[in-house]
């Protein structure tokens, strides 16, 4: 079997090596500045190591590894332009560097993109590849809906938001670890037991971090702390405060959140008193602790040996205890 860094190198090194045209350029720059950025290429692995847990062939899975990760990637300079962010990964985003239409068109020929790339799968289960990859990618489009449609109100409860993480995170992660085990040969039943088990490592990495949004440090981040206070964006840490609260502290936080004209770390100072007086915290370290052993559950059912389960069973343990 692969270890984690051998695959996350083969990773690399296919997404670098992608042939994009060189013209026009200000459609394909911005494809290549946005994949070079870095980031965890979580998605692709995740592909990657579910193919490797059923097979010791993983080359068939590596062109759908890059398709997913292009088009997670697609939705991040979409996103930048919905957030108006500025910053990804510590660099100006793609709308900040090429302008809107340029960076709304390169997303748009990124998807596309993925579809080229899925294509290089095997013609006996490219059918089925491109059912799960449509369905996974429509449900990150309804989580991305949600996501703003959340943006107009007070309060949401904590069922919806939970069902907006599942579709705008946790649905990828899934996606990619079922496409991966399909071009591993894995059996129906062990492919809907890897997508338990990502849907519910997907859950836990993105209450991870929203934890680390605020209780982080901006060393190991490498931005600064409370962005989603700042920007009075729907956290878990909100919304359990706001089902926790009683009407006045609810109605200073609601203040505070949609409060744009206050000094950003006054603010992020006053948000955070009330998320530790109510203890929502430790709220959230329970939820990432529950889903974290619904997800090593589902891994454990598997129907193969424990070595082939463990560099995964590692690679959630890492996701979720992360610092960054």
């Amino acid at each position: 079997m692969y270890s984690k860094e051998e695959l996350s190198a083969i990773i690399e090194e296919y997404i670098h090596a992608l042939p994009f045209p060189e013209e026009p350029d200000t459609l394909y720059e911005p494809i290549v500045y946005s994949l070079g950025k870095g980031g965890k290429r979580l998605r692709p692995l995740l592909a990657m190591m579910a193919c490797n847990i059923f097979s010791d062939d993983v080359a068939c899975a590596l062109p759908c590894a890059a398709a997913v990760e292009v088009f997670h990637n697609f939705t991040l300079l979409h996103d930048d332009i919905m957030d108006n962010a500025a910053v990804r990964r510590g660099k100006p985003a793609v709308h900040r560097k090429w302008g809107v239409n340029s960076a709304i068109l390169s997303g748009d020929a990124m998807m596309i993109y993925s579809y080229r790339l899925l294509e290089q799968a095997d013609p006996a289960i490219l059918p089925r590849i491109f059912r799960i990859f449509n369905d996974t990618s429509l449900k990150v489009c309804e989580g991305q809906q949600y996501d703003m449609d959340f943006e107009a109100l007070e309060r949401v409860p904590m069922e919806d938001y939970l069902h907006m993480i599942s579709l705008k995170t946790a649905v990828l992660l899934a996606g990619a670890a079922v496409i991966g085990a399909v071009c591993g040969g894995a059996s129906q039943e062990d492919c809907d037991r890897i997508y338990t088990f990502a849907t519910e490592l997907g859950m836990a990495f993105q209450i991870r971090d929203d934890i680390l949004d605020s209780y982080g440090t901006q060393d190991s981040l490498g931005k600064k702390i409370g962005g989603d206070i700042t920007e009075g964006k729907k956290t878990f840490l909100t919304t359990a405060a706001m089902e926790i609260a009683d009407e006045d502290t609810r109605r200073k936080l609601g203040g505070l959140m949609h409060n744009r004209e206050m000094i950003a770390d006054e603010k992020v100072a006053r948000v955070l008193a009330i998320y530790d007086s109510l203890g929502v915290r430790e709220q959230a370290e329970t939820a990432v602790e529950r889903y974290t052993a619904r997800a090593t559950e589902a891994l454990a059912a598997l129907s193969v040996s424990g070595g082939r389960r463990e560099p995964m069973e590692r690679l959630a343990l890492e996701l979720t205890k992360r610092l960054s």
